[in-house]
């Protein structure tokens, strides 16, 4: 079958196995030990297996100002946010250009080898005016930024060992693995369907109708860190799998975990989620209201807009952008304002992941129109736990 190309036309791997893992695990034994946020845990995994192509490492300095001022990388292809290695300075001041050191999760599990080819300053209220359009520390992702190390360091990685215990091992398929499941299903055409938020009436409504325009829907929730009060994760692989048992056709939907950290950059990160979903395999990406956003920083259809300021071409694939959908009183099902005859806002009942937490966190039943019932069962069962 003919799948989409990866970003850049190469599928990126920098796993070690057999002797060159070995070789590199002795060689690397008196090595600097850098330790990992979890966040660059998360991206160190996406790098590796080849989710973040044509990227081989953690970006120095003239890619990381080219991704903030033009959303490109600096050999023209487009990409929308920095994936960096943040250090302190007291680390920092440890470690010399063409040094090799080893990357550690918390507890001190090697995980990659890593040559610093740069090490570097880099201006955080710069990246954040740009990258999250807000310099407000109350934004989750700004946050982050001005809380992490000062320094920078770029280069290339070789990934020796993962982490052990990683949840969801059934579906954490990498892109050469979604790309061979896709093929052996016979699909060409995928859309990619990017969530945080159980699967409630507005996104089965969104992705089926995307599916009527392609061969198969790949599920592809978020699973590495979260702001507090989103759902977890566990609980919403519970309901993820609960929908494709009883409300989606088997044969033309996947489930698969997308390993990375939330950013919350509204438009910056559509983008990112675009690019890394084509390297899975995937044609098409579902781009709805607030797509990735946070709070009030970024207008309702932003997401999709910054979409029009590359050509096909450069993307490589298709987003489908969505009108915000809603429970129509009138037609008694879901519906846009497209689709819908309604006339005025009470014969609409507008559904959102925060109205349906919100409810569950007083105790409420959210109604079939916000949610399937098994759905909201699973929800209040989270709730009376927690």
């Amino acid at each position: 079958m003919n799948l989409i190309e990866p970003h850049g036309g190469k599928l990126v791997n920098r796993v070690l196995t057999g002797t060159e893992r070995t070789e590199a695990i002795e060689r690397s034994k008196g090595f600097l030990r850098v330790p990992l946020t979890s966040t660059s845990v998360s991206d160190l995994e996406l790098i590796s297996v080849g989710a973040c192509s044509p990227l081989t490492g953690f970006m120095g300095k003239a890619d990381y100002d080219s991704v903030v001022r033009e959303i490109r990388l600096s050999n023209g292809f487009v990409w929308s946010l920095p994936i960096v290695l943040p250090v302190s300075d007291t680390m920092a001041s440890q470690i010399k250009e063409g040094d090799e050191v080893v990357l550690t999760a918390q507890g001190g599990h090697e995980l990659a080898l890593m040559t610093i080819s740069e090490k570097y300053a880099y201006d955080k209220k710069n990246e954040v005016e740009q990258v999250y359009r807000t310099s407000d520390e109350k934004h989750p992702g700004v946050a982050r930024i001005y809380s992490q190390g000062n320094v920078l360091l770029g280069g290339d990685i070789s990934l020796i060992n993962r982490l052990p215990d990683l949840p969801f091992q059934d579906f954490r398929h990498e892109p050469a693995v979604t790309r061979r499941m896709f093929s052996e299903r016979g699909w060409e055409t995928i859309v990619a369907f990017q969530t945080r938020n159980p699967i409630h009436r507005a996104h089965e409504y969104l992705t089926k109708v995307a599916l009527e325009g392609v061969d198969g829907l790949l599920i592809h929730p978020l699973v590495g860190d979260t702001k507090s009060d989103d759902i977890p994760s566990d609980v919403r692989m519970a309901c993820y799998k609960l929908m494709m048992e009883k409300y989606y056709n088997p044969k033309r939907v996947m489930l698969s975990v997308f390993p990375a950290a939330m950013r919350y950059a509204g438009p910056r990160e559509a983008i990112f989620h675009a690019m890394v979903r084509k390297n899975y395999g995937c044609s098409h990406l579902i781009v709805g209201r607030d797509h990735a956003g946070v709070g009030n920083y970024y207008g309702t259809y932003d997401a999709q807009d910054i979409f029009d300021q590359f050509t096909s071409e450069e993307l490589g694939m298709t987003p489908l952008k969505f009108e915000h959908s809603f429970y129509c009183k009138v037609t008694k099902q879901m519906a846009t304002d497209k689709t819908s005859p309604a006339t005025g806002p009470e014969q609409k009942i507008f559904l959102s992941g925060t109205k349906v937490r919100e409810m569950i966190a007083n105790g409420q039943m959210p109604p079939e129109e916000f949610t399937r019932p098994e759905i909201a069962h699973i929800l209040m069962e989270s709730y009376r736990k927690a």
